[in-house]
């Protein structure tokens, strides 16, 4: 057990997980909840107990969709998807990513883009009478140049290459 994991959360900007009440507000309200396993309020519980490698561990915590329903009924305003959010990044710094969410962001260093623009998108795309490249990194090379720049100032290319 982790006794100080709620108290580091906080200092991480989740300043009021510590008054979770426990209530179920937040899972009653999640639409992933409906189709998964997933339960916003035992996250919260596990925080609360310092089960944090438990936590970190946890496949379901990638299943929040970040629609915030949960975050804006908290009775207790706890900024739950902020805290899932800080709880995915200490994961994958951990290195309990998602073999496909580690591949997408592999994929987002080398291209500064989330979503393939290969053959088939960019023919999409003219059937929909738009450009076959975005207005993004594809058609920008040097925007590409400065999300890798970003990447590497704060380490993220490290973290998804597994050197950190």
């Amino acid at each position: 057990l982790d006794l100080s994991f709620a108290k580091t959360l906080e200092q991480l900007g989740i300043e009021r997980v510590l008054t979770c009440m426990q209530c179920g507000t937040c899972t009653a309200s999640c639409p992933s909840g409906r189709y998964a396993a997933y339960r916003t309020r035992l996250v919260l519980r596990k925080v609360l107990l310092g089960l944090r490698e438990e936590i970190l561990s946890d496949p379901d915590l990638w299943l929040c969709t970040t629609c915030y329903n949960c975050q804006e009924r908290c009775p207790r305003k706890i900024d739950v998807v902020d805290l899932i959010i800080v709880l995915r990044n200490m994961a994958f710094a951990a290195g309990h990513a998602r073999e496909r969410h580690v591949q997408i962001s592999k994929f987002f260093i080398e291209t500064g883009h989330l979503v393939p623009i290969n053959e088939e998108n960019m023919k999409k795309r003219r059937e929909l009478g738009l450009s076959e490249k975005p207005p993004t990194t594809h058609s920008f090379p040097k925007a590409l140049e400065e999300v890798k720049a970003l990447a590497s100032y704060f380490g993220f290319d490290k973290i998804v290459l597994g050197e950190r």
